[in-house]
Parts: C-alpha cells; sequence; structure tokens
C-alpha cells in the first residue's frame, strides 16, 4: 500500500482529528497491525473485531474504524453504522490516488477462471493486480484494491455477491473501465429465489462503470443478450454457438493438453488460438478474456498469444496427472452450471480407460435443489461416465436418478475414507477421474486420502 493521508483515506465516511497523518496499511486482521496502520474492526461468524480493538491501538493502529466508541482508547475512531461498508468506500478513496486500466469480471460460473485469464494477457503488457484465492468478496477486494501502487499499470478485479447491492458496492470502489459478465446461472437462488434477480444483481456491475465503459457480455446467454437494451454502456458480446456475436470461438480441437480455435473478431480480425484447458466453457472464458482485452485498447494479437500463458487458480479444473491417470480437481464449488461444464469436460477427454465422477453436494440451492441434483444424475448419464461416485446427503438424488438413467456403476457414500478406499481400488492407469463439489463438501479430502492410497 502507498502512503495515504488519513483524511483523504475517510473522505465522506468520517470526520478525523488529525487528518493529515499518514496511513501506511488497512487491516481488518489485529495480528497484523503496525505503526501506520488502520484497523478496521468486522464482526464475523466466529469472532468480533471489536474485541481486538485494544490490541490493535497498542500494536501502533493510528485509527479504528467501528460500531462503537472505545472512551478508554486514546486513538483517531472512526465510528460507522457498518464497517464493511466504510471498508469498501476506503478503498474506494484509495483508488483515487491512481489511474490503471481496471476490469470488473463477474457472474455465475467461469467468473474466477475468466480473471485469470484476463490477468494472463494483461501480464504480458505491464505491472498487473488481480485478486488473489478467492478475494472477491466485500473484504477480499478493498484487500486487494489496498495492494494497488504507483506501478501498477493493469488490474482485473473479480466481484462476488450474496445478494443484491453488494456489487453494486465492490464496482463503485474498484470504478472499473471495462466489465465482463460471464453467465446468468442457478448459484445463489436459494437467497435471491429466481434467475432474472440473479440476473439484476450481476448487472450492478454497469453502476461503477464510466460513461463510455464497455460491457461484455457473453452472447451465448439469453438473459444477458435480452437485457441489452436496458443497459445504458456499449456492450461487446462473445460466444462460442450464436455466431452474430462480436468475437466467436470457432474450429475448436481439444487434447488432454488444452484446446485450440480460432478467434473470429469483427474488430481486431482472425486469429488462430491455445489455452492449455479443455471444454467449451473454458473456451469461452479464453474468448471473454480476448474480449475485454482488445476493447480496452491492447493488441489483439499479442493478446490471443498471452491465453497460453493461462494458468488455473487454486482447485479449478486442474489437471493432474498421477500414476498413469489423469485426474481433474476441480472442488472449490458447484452449482448444477458448473457440474454440468466440469462433466462435460471429463466427457471430451481422450482417455484408454474408464471416465469417473466424484460428485459432492451443490449446497445453497433452496427449494430447487431436489430436482437439480436429479437432474444431474440424468446428465452424467448423457456424458457417458462408467462410474459415478457420490457424497453427501442431497446427492442421493444425483445417484438414484443416475442408476435409473443407465449409469454402468454408480455408489454413494456418507464417509470420505470409505468413498477413497472403493475409489483406490477400482481405477486403473488410464483412467480419468473428476471431483467436482460444493466448497462446504472439502473433497479435497477425498482426494487427498486417494492419493495417500495409490501413492
Amino acid at each position: 500500500m502507498e502512503p495515504i493521508r488519513l483524511g483523504d483515506l475517510f473522505r465522506n465516511i468520517g470526520i478525523t482529528r488529525k487528518p493529515d497523518v499518514e496511513v501506511t496499511s488497512v487491516s481488518t486482521d489485529s495480528r497484523v497491525i503496525e505503526p501506520g496502520s488502520v484497523f478496521v474492526a468486522i464482526k464475523g461468524e466466529k469472532f468480533d473485531g471489536e474485541d481486538f480493538v485494544p490490541s490493535a491501538v497498542r500494536k501502533g493502529a493510528v485509527a479504528i474504524v467501528a460500531t462503537r466508541r472505545f472512551n478508554d482508547l486514546d486513538v483517531e475512531q472512526i465510528i460507522v453504522p457498518d464497517t464493511k461498508d466504510a471498508l469498501i468506500r476506503m478503498a474506494g478513496n484509495y483508488r483515487d490516488m491512481f489511474d490503471p486500466k481496471v476490469v470488473g469480471v463477474t457472474g455465475s460460473v467461469g467468473k474466477t477462471t475468466t480473471k485469470e485469464m484476463i490477468a494472463a494477457i494483461f501480464e504480458e503488457f505491464g505491472r498487473t493486480l488481480k485478486n488473489e484465492g478467492n478475494q472477491n468478496n466485500e473484504i477480499g477486494l478493498p484487500s486487494t484494491i489496498f495492494s494497488m501502487s504507483k506501478e501498477t499499470e493493469l488490474a482485473v478485479l473479480e466481484m462476488g455477491m450474496n445478494g443484491r447491492g453488494d456489487i453494486s458496492k465492490l464496482t463503485r470502489a474498484a470504478r472499473p473501465q471495462a466489465a465482463v459478465i460471464t453467465m446468468i446461472g442457478l448459484s445463489h437462488i436459494e437467497f435471491l429465489k429466481s434467475k432474472e434477480n440473479i440476473l439484476k444483481a450481476k448487472l450492478e456491475i454497469v453502476e461503477g462503470l464510466p460513461e463510455h465503459g464497455v460491457l461484455v457480455i457473453n452472447g451465448d446467454d439469453e438473459m444477458l443478450m435480452g437485457a441489452r437494451d436496458s443497459i445504458d454502456k456499449e456492450i461487446a458480446t462473445f460466444a462460442i454457438k450464436n455466431l452474430d456475436c462480436d468475437v466467436v470461438a470457432r474450429d475448436i480441437i481439444s487434447s488432454n493438453s488444452g484446446s485450440e480455435f480460432t478467434i473470429y473478431d469483427r474488430i481486431g480480425g482472425t486469429f488462430k488460438a491455445f489455452v492449455p484447458a479443455v471444454g467449451e466453457h473454458n473456451i469461452r472464458d479464453a474468448v471473454a478474456a480476448y474480449t475485454v482485452a482488445t476493447r480496452i485498447g491492447l493488441d489483439p494479437a499479442r493478446s490471443v498469444k498471452a491465453l497460453e500463458n493461462y494458468r488455473p487458480a487454486g482447485m479449478r479444473q486442474k489437471i493432474v496427472p498421477f500414476n498413469g491417470m489423469t485426474v481433474i480437481e476441480d472442488c472449490y464449488n458447484a452449482n448444477p452450471d458448473s457440474m454440468r461444464a466440469s462433466l462435460q469436460m471429463l466427457s471430451d477427454l481422450s482417455v484408454n480407460g474408464m471416465k469417473i465422477a466424484v460428485l459432492g453436494d451443490m449446497l445453497e440451492l433452496g427449494d430447487i435443489s431436489e430436482e437439480a441434483h436429479r437432474s444431474l444424475g440424468m446428465f452424467v448419464a448423457k456424458c457417458g461416465i462408467d462410474i459415478l461416485l457420490c457424497y453427501g446427503r442431497e446427492m442421493k438424488a444425483c445417484a438414484k436418478a443416475a442408476t435409473a438413467a443407465g449409469v454402468p456403476c454408480v455408489a454413494h457414500f456418507s464417509d470420505k475414507e470409505e468413498l477413497a478406499n472403493y475409489l483406490a481400488k477400482t481405477v486403473n492407469a488410464g483412467d480419468a477421474i473428476v471431483f467436482k463439489g460444493s466448497r462446504g463438501m472439502m473433497l479435497e479430502e477425498i482426494i487427498q486420502m486417494f492419493y495417500e492410497i495409490r501413492k
């Protein structure tokens, strides 16, 4: 973080007695507070940050942000109704110090992959800032913005949400010149109740765009395309199937090492491309990344070439060769759309042996959960999966539907170790295995058990 005056950091947030005091860091973690820091007290599920205010002051915090005043502490105190909102607004004030090219990314599925692909392109052109890991929420995004410096030339900021209004706050702080919406799916359906409400929530990203900002949308998504007339910004469309879009990927050839395709861009021209990822959804994300990069002025040919440098983040569709098998670690999160994408990816792989899916519950689906899991079981059958191993209560409906639809081997487990042992005894060299489930199911534990047994 570059130094900033206390008065500038809290502009339009709260009055400071010592506006010229220099701030060198902002944190919600009292353990990393040091002289020159501002401590923002956040109330979480397990801890209340206000309990740690005295500790932060002892460590040298020059100011604290809280919802109540601490009369026994001699430190600058900014008292606000909501400390998370204050943190986002502070990040927006800090953002005012710099002028990099910024792109915002959101969507029900594919936003992290798209963010990483955009970052791969940006890094070809200059010093790039991006969210690390899952730092895309009301705490993580400000933390990323506070990492911006005078050397930052380009930034790609992923924006997640739990409900209406979340993305509005984030995009107003980030103020991107362009934004991408990858697709409208069923994640957050439990809270937002309908895809129409999810669409409205995702479109909030437009609120942070300047007058001549560009919104890049998935032309294969009917809901996004249907909303174009309601958006008062320049729109660029990308697609695989909708050939009427501005940028289209065609002539797709996939192998286990990645995908070759041709980009047809009405403005930039035609280019041969390669991305080290498999599956139509990954190609669509790559085209989204190319589209937004070129619409903010980056060279098309260099942007295409830079896609070859993409690497998946964390536990997202990471292909791991293991003892002659192909393992796809994709257990960061799951919803009906991303599940289908991963299963299609497995289906598209060229292997000598069997194709095996290890699936965990899709969480936060509310009233549609049973039907979504049942529908997933039928989709497993359409993908030609040889073995389906299910874990979790909701996955019982998937297992039952898959059995009825003719999947050759289906088993349901309530114990991770039992599933790992069964898998280890079943697979052979030449097989391909995908692990996919919601974050709360922690399927990576099954992966590690499996690796330990078969090492």
